[in-house]
């Protein structure tokens, strides 16, 4: 993996923003796409051109931009759909259809030498005028393995840079993963994008294993936002490259923490503390052990630095605290606290946070110090 060209295609502003009920402003949309092209993302899929509109708008204004990374609009396989994406100026277009028999026969209607007919006839037409061409296969998971061959070569032969490989209900696994896409690696000498969604909780998981089985290109959202469970999120699939791997994209990752924030709040989706890579709990340590482990050296429970995603890191005085934390915490007050002191403390503490089902706040610990012991006379 270290010696291939791994490239990031974030779809925030297509995928993302169909999530159910999810609408960003024009200069959210633009936004987001310096954002992304500030962090290092090589490809932006801005929207869906022919929507018109204000989508097209904000389509034409990302590219107006001056933006480094590659911008690329959405089309059906249909003339209009990419006379659309050309007139924004978009420098890529993703042509989508659908592979899978139960898409073809019930959403489509239709048969597969039509899907094949008219995904060649779009493309063909895309690349005459001179775009790069993302050959999307969707529901491509639970498509016929030997159509997808005969899919991914026609596509090719009609002159696609890629093929786009959707997970589209989310159901693959790693392991099988792997199989589909080595296959399709073997068979057709075609550069292969992972999108994969997150309905059995293995978006992430499935992006890499498509990787390490030869995919080179990797679809993303911020914070995994997408349709249904979403997507595989850029903060993940990044630092798992780069932690896990050893593959430096070379990403801006101090301003994950900003951006998930922001697409947060114009997506009006809650960034959940529990969120990994850029959620709040991510370096906030309370149990004893763990916070003892964390303040001798932080190695010993974080894979990563939380300054490396825009965190900080917090150690929070809680039910399940111990004597290590209460006196780390007290010495930052300036109150040196005596192991005695932290003991009998500690019992007050515990019984607090019960009571009130919470942490405690830095003057509510103050305040029971003052309780039990008096004003601290030394206090800086």
């Amino acid at each position: 993996m270290k010696d291939r060209k791994l490239m990031i295609v974030d779809t925030t502003l297509r995928d993302g923003e169909q999530t159910a009920g999810v609408v960003f402003a024009n200069r959210e949309k633009v936004r987001i796409a310096k954002f992304l092209d500030e962090l290092g993302v090589h490809q932006i899929e801005a929207g869906v051109p022919t929507m018109g509109g204000d989508e097209k708008e904000a389509i034409k204004a990302i590219c107006k931009a001056g933006l480094k990374a590659s911008i690329m609009g959405w089309n059906r396989p249909v003339i209009k759909d990419i006379e659309s994406s050309l007139e924004c100026g978009v420098d890529a277009v993703a042509i989508s259809i659908s592979t899978s028999d139960i898409h073809i026969k019930y959403k489509l209607q239709q048969t597969r030498e039509w899907v094949l007919e008219n995904v060649v006839r779009a493309v063909e037409f895309a690349k005459k005028e001179g775009m790069y061409v993302s050959a999307n296969a969707e529901d491509a998971s639970r498509s016929d393995m030997d159509f997808l061959i005969e899919y991914a070569r026609a596509v090719k032969e009609a002159g696609a840079d890629r093929l786009r490989y959707c997970d589209t209900v989310g159901i693959l696994d790693p392991f099988i993963t792997m199989e589909n896409i080595e296959r399709i690696r073997r068979d057709v000498d075609l550069e292969i994008e992972m999108h994969t969604h997150n309905d059995f909780g293995m978006a992430t998981a499935n992006a890499l294993a498509g990787v390490k089985a030869g995919a080179n290109y990797i679809g993303v959202t911020v914070i995994g936002l997408g349709e249904r469970a979403g997507n595989s999120a850029l903060e993940e699939v990044v630092m798992s490259l780069k932690h896990l791997y050893g593959v430096d994209l070379g990403f801006k990752t101090e301003m994950f923490r900003e951006v998930a924030e922001y697409v947060s709040r114009a997506s009006g989706r809650e960034l959940p503390a529990w969120k990994a890579i850029v959620g709040s709990n991510m370096f906030a340590h309370e149990s004893g052990i763990h916070a003892d482990g964390a303040l001798k050296n932080p190695k010993t429970y974080e894979a990563f630095t939380p300054e490396e995603v825009g965190l900080e890191r917090q150690i929070m005085i809680g039910k399940h605290s111990g004597t290590a934390s209460l006196k780390s915490k007290f010495a930052e007050y300036g109150i040196p606290l005596s192991d005695h002191k932290a003991q009998e403390l500690l019992a007050k503490v515990r019984a607090h946070c019960v009571s009130l089902k919470r942490p405690l706040f830095d003057k509510e610990l103050v305040y029971l110090y003052e309780d039990y012991f008096g004003k601290p006379q030394n206090r800086l």
